[in-house]
């Protein structure tokens, strides 16, 4: 996850917190983030770039089986 993002969202939990406990908000801004980033790293998540290169590693390999499927088939009609 981009580390702006997750400055934003413990900013935005510290900032949903009770206006009595302001006092408190940069200690939860930097408490939620941490809390954040130990639970996102047991998450087993890869990159955008790394699931768009996947992707296309995917889609290039069903093509060369589509097109195999096919040549198979037409060698079957031919040798039945």
């Amino acid at each position: 996850m981009d580390p702006r993002s997750l400055d934003e969202l413990a900013r935005r939990l510290a900032s949903a917190v009770p206006p009595g406990v302001q006092a408190l908000r940069r200690d939860l801004e930097e408490n939620f983030k941490a809390v954040l980033q130990a639970g996102l790293s047991k998450l087993d998540l890869v990159s955008r770039q790394e699931f768009d290169v996947q992707a296309g590693v995917l889609r290039r390999t069903r093509e060369k089986l589509e097109a195999l499927e096919a040549r198979l088939a037409e060698l079957e009609k031919k040798n039945p």
